[in-house]
């Protein structure tokens, strides 16, 4: 069937959602463009890009079951030194825990190029656990994909550059010369019983509806041809997606995942969003794409990727709880954990004020926020940090924090509760706060440390004639 004859018998079908007859529009033929597109309207490259609108809205289309996947082994691991066997070995275990019994994180991705690579994958199989599925990562070269074959994964990632950026200017190819060599691979792949992931590099700065879509439609041909799922991972390489209503394609996130489902035909559980954080965009851009009809998010540990890094995956955690109203099984306390094992294991440190992780995230200095804490941690404190990462609010002590703050100090630090709850009129607390003011008269400019504290606490203590442990105040005998 010609293209002419294909758009003239296009299909009448029953739109389930509106129970109305729907005909698509056009027909998404691939536009084999002499010159690269590189929408330098919108991305001049001596100036700031540019967001246009031109008020076309997409409908919002979140899928009944939306997932998050894991990227810290492959792009994770292209911004830092690599980790060692033992140290993957070990976040996994925690990814599977966080991820609990409903496999909430679906898969983590490795690298497969080095020795070390493929040990860490085979040592991570060998777990057994259903989720997170060990996938890869390759680039669409037959060569790489021995690599797969070889470790027996029933699914592996294909980068498919798709911006005029890459296929022009990078691969020196045409669109037909560059669509033609990734089917041929992602036919291989399908040949060998593997189900690909296509990731559709720089999918922002790409023709959607001359390229991308055409190419998704060839890919779903392949995948009704061999009965293999076809994923589509889109890509926001350089974090230009935007996720305003009405925003142009290709920087509209929502735009770009409506035309790959929608007009491509892509069901939603075989897309994925990967996102860079160069605009601050990252978590509401993946945000954004599940909301419109994308099923996965995929995303690093802490956001460590390659410049500004990735989506953080304890982001889409609380992301994913806010929108469904439930953790769905999430053990959300092994973010805390993996967070001390960074540190403490791996000589990572988070930034000190990263949300849920940094050392200052639920951590206040002013006194007056200290005072609200002390009447009701909930004035201040985002949700019940105890209970989800075990990480009470906190206030640091400093000439800035006042009698409530001291006491929130101290009862947090100590761990007293109700009736041995410390007030900022208890004796101890003045007498501390009066030694935290003798400090800073004297020149201090920097905050407390817990060591100064407890051993001036402790010296007060005995003064006072008490003794104070976790959980409780006692008199002592003087």
């Amino acid at each position: 069937m010609n293209d002419t004859s294909a758009f003239q018998n296009r299909p009448v079908t029953m739109n389930d959602k509106n129970n109305l007859l729907q005909i698509e529009e056009h027909m998404y033929i691939l536009d084999d463009v002499e010159k690269p597109n590189v929408f330098r309207n919108m991305f001049p490259y001596e100036e700031i890009p540019k967001i246009p609108f031109n008020d076309r809205i997409v409908p919002h289309n979140m899928p009944k079951d939306i997932w998050i996947t894991d990227t810290t082994f492959r792009d994770g691991q292209q911004s830092r030194a690599p980790y060692t066997t033992e140290q993957i070995v070990t976040i996994y275990d925690k990814l599977h825990e966080l991820g609990g019994p409903n496999g909430m994180i679906r898969q983590s991705e490795f690298f497969l190029y080095s020795k070390s690579d493929r040990d860490a994958a085979y040592k991570c199989m060998e777990r057994g656990y259903k989720f997170p599925e060990v996938t890869s990562w390759i680039r669409a070269s037959e060569e790489d994909f021995k690599l797969v074959k070889e470790m027996g994964m029933k699914e592996t990632g294909i980068l498919v550059s798709c911006s005029d950026y890459h296929i022009f200017l990078k691969l020196k190819m045409t669109r037909r010369q560059a669509l033609d060599h990734y089917l041929s691979v992602i036919r291989s792949c399908l040949e060998a019983g593997i189900s690909p992931r296509c990731h559709l590099e720089d999918i922002t700065r790409a023709d959607i509806y001359g390229f991308v879509v055409p190419f998704c439609v060839e890919l779903m041909k392949l995948k009704e041809e061999y009965g293999i799922p076809v994923k589509i991972r889109a890509c926001d390489t350089m974090g230009y997606g935007v996720n305003f209503s009405g925003a142009v394609i290709p920087r509209s996130v929502q735009g770009i995942i409506y035309a790959i489902n929608t007009n491509a035909g892509v069901p939603c559980e075989l897309i994925e969003w990967h996102g860079h954080n160069d605009f601050y965009k990252a978590v509401t851009n993946s945000t954004t794409a599940w909301l419109y009809g994308c099923s996965s998010v995929n995303t690093s540990l802490f956001g460590i990727g390659e410049r500004t890094g990735n989506t953080p995956l304890e982001a889409m955690v609380f992301e994913y709880a806010q929108l469904k109203g439930t953790l769905n099984g999430m053990n959300t306390q092994v973010i805390t954990e993996l967070a001390e094992y960074y540190e403490k294991e791996i000589g990572f440190t988070v930034p000190a004020n990263t949300p849920f992780v940094g050392k200052n995230f639920n951590v206040t200095r002013a006194g007056i926020h200290a005072d609200g804490l002390l009447k009701n941690e909930e004035i201040y404190n985002i949700f019940d940090t105890d209970k989800f990462l075990n990480r009470p609010p906190v206030s640091a002590v400093s000439n800035t924090s006042g009698l409530a703050g001291i006491a929130h100090w101290m009862n947090v630090h100590y761990k007293l509760k109700e009736e041995h709850a410390l007030s900022k009129n208890s004796p101890i607390v003045t007498k501390i706060k009066a030694w935290v003011d003798g400090e800073y008269a004297g020149g201090r400019v920097t905050v407390m440390t817990d060591d100064e504290l407890v051993r001036e606490i402790e010296k007060v203590s005995a003064e006072l004639g008490i003794e104070i442990r976790d959980g409780e105040v006692i008199e002592i005998s003087k």
